[in-house]
């Protein structure tokens, strides 16, 4: 089968699926696993390059509806009748029934099966000690400084704040994203702060642009506020990587309660899921 993905996670959904073989083409920003780096590029995920990718002659491109702008590469699939399937997870549970279509959609039902019934396993694993946690981190994810993004309550890293023993700071707001201020922000009084800027890689974001800001000295003197820079690929992509980040999460706010987190793990874990 020749599959073609147009955005990262659902490079990745093909991964764990034990697809990645079938690929012919990915967007720009899809970077892992690396036995795509030498496939042809498509362009950016919100501005696919619609003609290289009907040259290629796909059976099957896998669109996303998780970043606003994509629609327009969904319009121009269905103009120019090029079979697709669009996924638009906002939780937990919705990837896993993304997995299932997905293995419906090209035979690896027996894949698709094991790997959500690893991601339930996971989080009823993390789900019991979370529950069982008092001193509830209340966690802020900046997803862009300026303006300033972050998560609402319809995301799934709400589900992740809570199942690492935390809360996501603007959970009370029923929105997947939302545009706020650094004031509201230090009113609502973090004791975790995730910087996990979108499209920026980790080495490149600096802790010292939140310490430079107004405010920060009084979160860091009384609540004694932690600033982590956490992986776009572990936190922002709506794929069973999710549940790496929440294992790293958990394991920097509560070390005591949680197992330590070995990234190197992610790749074995893809081995044992993947049926041969």
């Amino acid at each position: 089968m020749r599959i073609i993905s147009i955005c990262p996670s659902n490079t990745e959904l093909l991964h764990y699926l034990g697809l990645t073989s079938e690929l012919i083409g990915v967007d720009d920003f899809s970077d892992w696993p690396k036995d795509i780096e030498k496939l042809p590029r498509l362009g950016p995920d919100l501005s696919i390059d619609m003609d290289k990718l009907q040259s290629l002659e796909p059976d099957l491109v896998l669109a996303s509806l998780s970043v606003p702008g994509m629609e327009k590469n969904i319009e121009e699939l269905e103009r120019r009748s090029i079979p697709h399937v669009i996924y638009n997870p906002q939780s937990l549970t919705d990837i896993q029934n993304d997995l299932l279509d997905l293995g419906k959609r090209t035979n690896k039902m027996a894949e698709a099966k094991k790997v959500t019934e690893w991601m339930k396993n996971e989080i009823n694993q993390y789900e019991k000690i979370s529950n069982s946690i008092k001193d509830r981190k209340k966690v802020y994810f900046e997803w862009w400084p300026k303006p300033i993004f972050t998560p609402g309550k319809v995301n799934w890293l709400t589900e992740i704040a809570y199942l690492a023993g935390g809360e996501n700071l603007f959970q009370d707001v029923e929105l997947a994203s939302v545009q706020t201020s650094w004031e509201d922000v230090v009113h609502r009084k973090p004791e975790i702060i995730g910087m996990v800027w979108v499209g920026v890689k980790t080495d490149k974001m600096q802790i010292s642009h939140i310490q430079k800001r107004e405010g920060w000295d009084h979160l860091e003197a009384d609540l004694r506020t932690e600033i982590f820079k956490l992986e776009e690929s572990l936190f922002c992509r709506p794929s069973p990587r999710l549940i790496i980040g929440m294992k790293r999460l958990a394991a920097l706010i509560h070390p005591n309660d949680f197992p330590v987190f070995l990234p190197e793990e992610e790749e074995s874990y893809i081995k044992k899921l993947q049926v041969t």
